[in-house]
């Protein structure tokens, strides 16, 4: 037996066994790669990588060390006594095996995939592999079968409630934050709104990124429970409830090797929402040259499988296509966009028309699942709530209820990007911001980000601003400027050519 050990390291979701490489309990001499170990001692097994340690100062040879996943999954104190055995591979990974040859798994096999996954029995590379290989097709029954593994064990139920409502957007377009007025319009009317969210994976704010300005999104299941019957609206952080926890961990690795597939996604989508509990759920679509979407075809096939996946497992989804061929809003970063969503709660005249519009549209779409609306109402019913102050007063609700965050502060390192020639400007790269913004460290910092000053269709003149960048510190701040003097991510037209 080998007393536990806890080493502060965090391997991004994988679980790690450390020896010494004199180990008294286990023999190490014959590791040449990667060994899947078992540790027992606890309630459960708890699977890990071996690792091999020379320095008795990290592990020493009577010590297995397991770092932060691990040592908080065996959920035993230090030196508490724990052995280990070599473990045989995950069954499932001859499944991916069968994936990579092109074939179709059955709804067992991708059962298998995740649940091993969610036992930490896959590799951050045995992940990879599985997200590689299933990403060049899947069947829409596959898509079926993966979604519902992923939704896990666990699973809200709502007593008392016919109708729990949410939003998704496929993103791909920044500053697209509608999620958070509607929260607020949609509580107000009465519906009961479990608004599930995640922080930035690629892009310059998640909604949890953007609320996080505003309240603690930290919430566990309780909070989250209480908060809606109590507020009828709720903005809480997914990765922070016990939901979906192998999403999580492929969504990790999706994010470190730069994978986004519109299959993989609708399955997570879908599986955090059913696993919320939520039983009407709206899906916005943007297509646009440089989002996410490009084309009104591939949207068309989009909005197909996810109803299609929808019906199946009971949740009415209405998915719909919106444009996407220019970012929405004037912010792009968390405290810029949770201003502009304050400002249209306030009914401020500068709110930016283009996120105010858009969320009425899709606050309205969701108010027509109560079945006392009549259709074409939603719309009109979003706008006087909105105007009225009731979404304002609802925002606050949801603000104090969840605690109010303390205000971060605004970049303070600042350029303003001007236009080369007058003219009018033609389109906006949203790849483009949305990567200046990441650089300037928007998604790493709340302050950091940019306000866009003109849209597509504005007059601009020479030398007149088109955005600002805000960063918090130095290195940031060269970065986002070295890339932006070589594209701004503008066209502007002049009537003799465009720039």
């Amino acid at each position: 037996m080998l007393s536990l050990k806890h080493l502060a390291i965090n391997s991004f979701n994988e679980n790690l066994a450390y020896v010494h490489k004199d180990c008294v309990d286990y023999k190490v001499d014959d590791i040449k790669t990667l060994t899947r170990v078992e540790i027992h001692g606890g309630v459960r097994p708890v699977y890990a990588f071996l690792q091999v340690v020379d320095d008795a100062k990290v592990v020493k040879p009577d010590e297995l060390a397991l770092n932060t996943e691990a040592f908080r999954q065996i959920n035993l104190p230090e030196s508490a006594k724990v052995s280990l055995t070599l473990s045989p591979p995950a069954p499932s990974l001859t499944s991916i095996k069968k994936k990579i040859a092109g074939n179709i798994l059955s709804a067992a096999e991708y059962g298998g995939i995740v649940s091993d996954i969610a036992a930490k029995r896959y590799s951050n590379m045995d992940i990879a592999s599985f997200l590689v290989a299933s990403s060049s097709f899947m069947t829409t029954s596959e898509v079926l079968a993966f979604t519902e593994a992923l939704i896990g064990d666990n699973t809200f139920r709502w007593e008392n409630e016919d109708i729990v409502v949410d939003h998704h957007c496929f993103g791909g377009v920044p500053g697209n934050k509608t999620d958070i007025i509607m929260t607020a319009i949609v509580a107000a009317y009465g519906l009961p709104m479990a608004k599930t969210c995640s922080r930035s994976l690629s892009s310059c704010a998640g909604v949890a990124d953007t609320m996080g300005v505003l309240a603690n999104v930290d919430l566990d299941e309780k909070q989250f429970r209480s908060l809606l019957k109590e507020n009828r609206g709720v903005i809480g952080c997914y990765q922070s409830l016990p939901i979906a926890e192998a999403n999580k961990i492929i969504s990790d690795v999706e994010r470190h090797i730069g994978l986004t597939q519109q299959q993989h996604l609708a399955a997570s989508i879908l599986a955090i929402k059913l696993a919320a509990g939520v039983t009407h759920l709206v899906v916005d679509i943007p297509v646009g040259p440089t989002s996410r979407v490009k084309s009104t075809n591939e949207a068309m096939r989009l909005r197909k499988l996810v109803e299609y996946v929808g019906d199946m497992l009971s949740i009415e989804i209405d998915a719909v296509i919106t444009d996407g061929s220019e970012p929405i809003g004037n912010g792009i970063g968390a405290v810029l966009e949770a201003r502009d969503i304050m400002k249209i709660l306030r009914n401020k005249d500068d709110a930016p028309q283009d996120l105010l519009e858009k969320s009425l549209f899709l606050a309205g779409r969701i108010l027509e699942f109560d079945p006392k609306l009549r259709g074409g109402q939603g719309y009109h019913v979003a706008k006087e709530i909105l105007t009225s102050g009731r979404a304002l007063e609802a925002m606050n609700k949801i603000i104090y209820g969840q605690g109010k965050a303390p205000q971060p502060q605004l970049g303070n390192l600042t350029r303003d990007i001007v236009s080369s020639v007058s003219g009018e400007v033609e389109s906006i790269d949203n790849a483009r911001i949305n990567r200046i913004g990441v650089l300037a460290g928007a998604g790493r910092y709340s302050g950091a980000g940019l306000d866009l000053l003109k849209k597509v269709g504005d007059r601009v003149e020479q030398g007149e601003a088109l955005y600002r960048i805000h960063a918090v510190n130095s290195t940031d701040f060269a970065f986002a400027n070295s890339v932006v003097d070589g594209n701004t991510g503008y066209e502007i037209s002049t009537g003799k050519g465009r720039y």
